[in-house]
């Protein structure tokens, strides 16, 4: 009796199978902690809106910002805060954990291309960005006044805003040795850029000076588009902020892309 020969699997293309594979076990990652990736975000951003509400005296008592009710104005930025900076958590930790526990090598290597891997990552830290975002509007929707003017604003830019975030948190996670290193990337750059993005003030009412500064960060646009999206006002043309936000997560993909096709930092 001659026992069968083993020939080894030829994947050609796409290897949805393993792409699939990885996208799951993004998934399924963040699923199993939800009290820590889904749950404490929610009330974070819920926290935040209460303290503002109680501080305005309830009724947005601060006053309008370009016609539009203070607590109208600050419940999207809040949630584009809390999408953004979850889909770079979760990137960048799944990343750096892996490297850190040497289970790096169990992604690396099943027949998954670069691309695929990056695929991989990006999604699971999208998903965990979307579905942080659609909790929050279901836990808030019976407290606070939530108008949509423009539904497509709202998908692409919040699809847009978590894309960005989870590439970035792709390279803080593949340049980081330790959790040091995501922390500073975290208070250093992330919450910076996200805190003075226009997420609790309009970039109109800064001097001529810092709203150059605010207009040329890049979570200024999500901000913007995503808030138009809510209430059908924007500080500058979406055309920008689509353009912007588009270019820089093409760059950010090819320059995540060639860190994995080049093994920086995860196979050495």
């Amino acid at each position: 009796m001659t026992s069968a020969t083993l020939e080894p699997r030829i994947v050609k293309g796409i290897n949805w199978i393993g792409l699939y594979t990885m996208t799951a076990k993004e998934l399924r990652r963040f699923v199993k902690v939800y009290w820590q990736t889904i749950v404490a975000p929610v009330i974070t951003t819920v926290m935040y809106y209460i303290v503002f509400s109680v501080a305005f005296g309830g009724t947005g008592g601060r006053g309008d910002i370009n016609g539009v009710p203070y607590l109208v104005f600050l419940w999207p930025g809040l949630l584009m805060m809390g999408m953004a900076q979850n889909a770079f958590a979760n990137t960048s930790s799944s990343l750096i954990i892996g490297k850190i526990q040497g289970s790096i090598v169990d992604v690396l290597m099943p027949p998954l291309s670069p691309a695929e891997l990056l695929t991989g990552y990006v999604v699971g830290g999208l998903l965990r960005g979307l579905c942080v975002g659609i909790v929050t509007v279901a836990v808030m929707v019976p407290f606070a006044h939530l108008p949509v003017t423009h539904i497509w604003a709202i998908c692409v830019y919040g699809l847009l805003g978590s894309l960005f975030m989870a590439l970035i948190g792709v390279l803080g996670g593949i340049w980081a040795d330790k959790f040091d290193h995501i922390a500073a990337v975290t208070n250093f750059i992330v919450m910076p850029l996200t805190m003075l993005s226009g997420t609790f003030y309009s970039a109109s009412h800064l001097s001529p000076g810092f709203e150059a500064l605010a207009h040329a960060n890049p979570f200024f646009y999500m901000n913007d588009g995503f808030r138009y999206g809510f209430t059908g006002h924007a500080d500058m043309p979406l055309g920008n902020g689509l353009i912007m936000l588009s270019v820089l997560c093409v760059v950010l993909w090819f320059a995540a892309w060639q860190m994995i096709r080049t093994g920086y930092k995860i196979r050495s």
